[in-house]
C-alpha cells in the first residue's frame, strides 16, 4: 500500500478490482466542473456539459464501490461553479506551471462569452466553427446561473445505488475573493457521505466536539455545591430569577419541537459522562486556510481529510483517493496510522506528492503501463 498510480483513474480502479484490492473508505475531491484547465489530456472538469461531468462521476464511483468494504464509506468534496467566464483564465500558464491548450469555445469556462440565446438551441454544431455553443443538453442553464453541480452529482450517485447519508457544508473562514457585485461571495463547499448500505462503519466518538467553555464553567458542576450556593452561582452567572435559570440550562433552548423527558434524562446522566462526550460532530465545518507553498492551487486543508478518516476508518485500514492531486489525503492518512492507495492523471504532481508523504514512510509511485 501507500502507492499512487498515474493514469486514468477508471483504468486503474478496474485493474485493482481484478486484483481483489479492498479499501475501507474513499476521501477525495475531484476537479470541479468548468473551473480550471489542468493542461492534461483526459482530465475531469472540462466536459462539454454538466450532464457529461456527472455521468463520469457516476462511472468513477461505481468502480470505487466495487473496491469498497461492505461497511465502507465515501467522503466526496465537490464545489460548484457558475455559468460564466473568468476573465482571461484560459490560454495562460497557471500557478501549477501547466499551460492550457483548449480554446475558450472548447471549454465550458467560456460559456458566458457566447450568445445565451443559442445555448438551448436543439441544433448542435461544431463549437469551433463560429464561436457559438448550441447544445440542447444544457436545458434551462443560462449565463450567470449557479450550476448546482454538487447537488446534481449527489442525486445521480444516490440514483445509482449509493446511500446518501449526509451533506456537510465546509464554511471557509478565508474564501477566495470575488469581484461580483450582484450576489454574495462563494465561501462554502459540499462534502457528501455516501455508503454502500444502510449500515456502515462510523466512529462518532473520534470526531466529537469537546464540551464548550460555558459548559465547563457551568456553576452546577462545582464540587460540594449546596442548594444555597448553587443559587449564588446562578446569580453570579447572570440568572436572577427562576425563569432565567430554567432558560439558561434548558438543553433544548431554541428548538421548536420539544422532546419530552430530554432534560430529565440529561440531568440524570453522571456529570463525568456529560463532560466526557461533548457533542456530536455537526454537518457544518468552519475551517481556516491551510497554507500550502507548492505549485498546486486546488488543495483542501488537511483538517478536511483528517475528520473524514477519523470517522470512517480504524488504524491500519486503507484509504483510497482516486483524484490524488498533491497528496493531501495520503499525508493525513499516514499521520493517522492508515494506509492509502491513490490515482492521479497528471504526472507533473509526482514531486509534490513525494514531498508531502515520503517523510512519513515508504511511498511508491507507479505510472500506468510501466
Amino acid at each position: 500500500m501507500n502507492v499512487c498510480h498515474f493514469g486514468d483513474c477508471r483504468d486503474i480502479l478496474r485493474r485493482w478490482i481484478a486484483e481483489g484490492v479492498k479499501v475501507q473508505m474513499c476521501v477525495t475531491s475531484p476537479p470541479y466542473w468548468g473551473l480550471r484547465d489542468y493542461g492534461v489530456a483526459g482530465q475531469f472538469g472540462l466536459e462539454f456539459t454538466p450532464q457529461e461531468y456527472v455521468e463520469r462521476m457516476v462511472e468513477v464511483f461505481r468502480l470505487v464501490r466495487e473496491l469498497l468494504a461492505d461497511d465502507g464509506t465515501v467522503w466526496l468534496n465537490l464545489g460548484d461553479s457558475y455559468c460564466a467566464a473568468p476573465k482571461g483564465s484560459l490560454n495562460r500558464q497557471d500557478k501549477s506551471g501547466l499551460t492550457s491548450t483548449r480554446t475558450q469555445e472548447q471549454s465550458p469556462i467560456g460559456i458566458s462569452k457566447l450568445r445565451v440565446k443559442d445555448i438551448n438551441s436543439k441544433q448542435a454544431t461544431n463549437p469551433n466553427a463560429d464561436g457559438l455553443r448550441r447544445n440542447h443538453s444544457f436545458g434551462d442553464l443560462k449565463a450567470k446561473d449557479l450550476c448546482m453541480i454538487p447537488a446534481e452529482a449527489a442525486l445521480a450517485l444516490r440514483a445509482d445505488g449509493w446511500w446518501l447519508r449526509s451533506k456537510i457544508t465546509w464554511c471557509k473562514k478565508v474564501p477566495m475573493p470575488e469581484s461580483v457585485r450582484d450576489r454574495p461571495t462563494s465561501a462554502t463547499e459540499d462534502i457528501f457521505i455516501l455508503s454502500k448500505s444502510a449500515n456502515y462503519y462510523y466512529n462518532a466518538d473520534a470526531v466529537r466536539n469537546p464540551p464548550s467553555e460555558s459548559f465547563l464553567n457551568d456553576p452546577r458542576w462545582q464540587t460540594g455545591s449546596t442548594d444555597e450556593n448553587e443559587k449564588e452561582g446562578y446569580e453570579a452567572a447572570g440568572a436572577q430569577h427562576p425563569k432565567k435559570i430554567h432558560k439558561m440550562f434548558d438543553k433544548q433552548r431554541g428548538h421548536s419541537r420539544r422532546h419530552a423527558g430530554f432534560n430529565d434524562r440529561w440531568d440524570a446522566m453522571p456529570i463525568a459522562e456529560q463532560m466526557r462526550f461533548g457533542s456530536n460532530m455537526r454537518n457544518y465545518w468552519i475551517l481556516g486556510p491551510d497554507p500550502y507553498p507548492e505549485a498546486h492551487f486546488a488543495t483542501f486543508p488537511r483538517e478536511v481529510p483528517r475528520r473524514c478518516i477519523l470517522a470512517g476508518s480504524k488504524p491500519g485500514d486503507t484509504v483510497l483517493d482516486p483524484f490524488f492531486g498533491s497528496g493531501t489525503t495520503g499525508e493525513v492518512a499516514q499521520a493517522l496510522g492508515r494506509k492509502w492507495i491513490a490515482c492521479e492523471l497528471n504526472p507533473a504532481y509526482e514531486p509534490l506528492q513525494k514531498r508531502r508523504t515520503a517523510q512519513l514512510g515508504l511511498v511508491l509511485f507507479e505510472k500506468e503501463g510501466a
